[in-house]
């Protein structure tokens, strides 16, 4: 027995003895969200002068920011425009392994592109890019899982445009997960900032085709907009602290937006960041929450657009009736069902990765190149009977 679940019996009962004390500290935090939610729900003005002062003390301050509606202000599913296409992009990679016979990392992109309501088949994308030797190395260190994360990010919007242009007419381009390419907030490195330029031309592209274009965030945790009515409630000198001032400590906003109706959509937040200094203008960041569910459990995604959507009606209805759309196929799993099918393409098995090491293994020995062996750690977890961690 390699856990010791008596020490794990042990951390649980400590833990729990506090739960609900805890639990009671938490509703109250949650009860104060919700009154300031509604005090400041028309006080968009204020709202904005106070999160520019905390600005002045936090240089990376993380919050909403309101646009023209009120903060609890909500839309009705509206009525489905057709026709259009749908395309939704998403990624899977595999990471240098240095315990590996064979050095190397893949990103696979998977599409799916389908016009609803018309009865035509949906049309089904890989790209796959697989690096060895040199391309391995990144000043000069080895590729990070975050580094090959960014790659894949940067490609899947890359390969979003590309397919687009296969088609005409209105069209949405989906993708899972924030439509900020990741890294800023790990240090704006020379590699982030090549792939910062390249984004910004990526959506100018989707501007100038007039995609709309959505990240879809399922189950999100982030307080955006619980941080918004924090920084709301400071006073001067609780501002000067804002930094560790967290009178709401443990609420989300996912929490707050329970109260949406089933099919609705939040009011249009912007999103305050230190990114925001190079996302401007059209490209600038904006979210919505959304109650995907058809029934009174909600559940809540965030979907993030940029300003192009975030101003033009029509393409914010058209975009909110789809993912609900969507949604309703998968039933009392409510995610958009070209999302989870763009996951199924772009998944790289275990079984994928081991075929590519015997395609490479096969191609490196017929070279006469020397192939490496595996650690002799992960040869002891590949013992017969061992589960891989």
């Amino acid at each position: 027995m390699a856990v010791s679940f008596q020490q794990v019996m042990q951390k649980i009962q400590s833990i729990t003895s506090t739960v609900k004390e805890d639990q009671e500290k938490l509703n109250i935090r949650r009860d104060h969200a919700f009154e300031l939610w509604k005090k400041y729900a028309n006080d968009n003005d204020i709202l904005i002068r106070k999160v520019e002062q905390a600005k002045e003390i936090d240089q990376i301050l993380r919050c909403a920011l309101p646009a023209d509606e009120p903060l609890d202000h909500f839309t009705q599913v509206p009525t489905p425009i057709s026709p259009y296409t749908l395309i939704a992009a998403d990624g899977s990679q595999v990471n240098p392994d240095r315990h590996a016979a064979i050095l190397f990392s893949l990103v696979n992109i998977g599409l799916i592109a389908m016009k609803p309501g018309t009865g035509e088949a949906s049309k089904i994308f890989t790209f796959t890019d697989i690096k060895l030797g040199n391309e391995l190395y990144e000043n000069p260190s080895l590729l990070s899982e975050d580094m090959v994360s960014l790659k894949r990010d940067l490609s899947e919007r890359q390969k979003l445009l590309e397919v687009s242009n296969e088609f005409h007419g209105l069209q949405i381009a989906l993708t899972d997960g924030p439509l900020e390419v990741w890294g800023l907030r790990q240090g704006f490195s020379d590699t982030y900032r090549q792939a910062l330029e390249t984004h910004l031309m990526v959506l100018n592209g989707m501007y100038d085709k007039g995609l709309v274009l959505a990240g879809v965030v399922d189950k999100p945790g982030a307080n955006l907009v619980v941080r918004l009515l924090e920084i709301a409630k400071a006073n001067k000198d609780e501002l000067k602290n804002i930094k560790s001032f967290s009178p709401l400590r443990g609420v989300d906003d996912r929490w707050l937006f329970r109260t949406l109706p089933p099919g609705a959509r939040s009011s249009i937040f912007g999103i305050q960041s230190s990114a925001r200094n190079y996302y401007k203008g059209l490209y600038a960041l904006y979210f919505f929450y959304l109650n995907t569910s058809m029934d009174d459990h909600p559940n809540i995604v965030r979907v993030e657009i940029p300003a192009w959507v975030a101003t033009d009606q029509e393409k914010l209805d058209l975009l909110h009736a789809s993912l609900i759309e969507q949604c309703r196929i998968m039933g009392f799993k409510p995610y958009p069902y070209i999302l989870h099918r763009a996951h199924e393409v772009a998944l790289v098995t275990y079984e994928d990765k081991v075929y590519v090491e015997q395609l490479l293994a096969h191609e490196l020995r017929i070279a006469g190149m020397e192939i490496g062996e595996i650690s002799s750690k992960q040869s002891a977890k590949d013992l017969p009977g061992r589960k891989r961690s």
